[in-house]
């Protein structure tokens, strides 16, 4: 099964996000989702897309995440901290140990913007 995410990946997606998700038919066993057609992504954008990543591998599924685009590319290698342009995020993002750190960095981030003080 394929999820064709448009538009801006931000906190205003994740209705629809879900909705896709909850929509998986039975009997498939891996979910692509396409960003080809995301140029920009926020934090809220990319916690969404790890919380539907991760809701996805909780019913059993083998996620996919294709079509990154310079922006949200960018964004994530920002907040995972990974130095230089077109460093390969999308293909670490189906580590679960970067996807949780990619979350740990994007939640502290949010908060940061949000005046709050990040935790340790």
């Amino acid at each position: 099964m394929s999820i064709t995410a448009t538009g801006d990946l931000d906190a205003a997606a994740a209705p629809a996000l879900r909705a896709c998700l909850w929509a998986v038919a039975e009997g498939h066993s891996v979910v692509v989702i396409d960003l080809h057609g995301v140029p920009f992504m926020d934090t809220a954008g990319l916690l969404l897309l790890l919380d539907v990543h991760r809701r996805a591998e909780c019913l059993g599924l083998r996620v996919l995440v294709v079509g990154w685009q310079r922006q949200p590319q960018e964004l994530m290698a920002e907040v995972a901290r990974i130095p230089g342009p077109g460093s390969a995020t999308g293909e670490r993002y189906g580590l679960a140990s970067f996807r949780r750190l990619v979350e740990q960095r994007a939640r502290a981030r949010r908060g940061e913007a949000a005046g709050v003080p990040p935790l340790g």
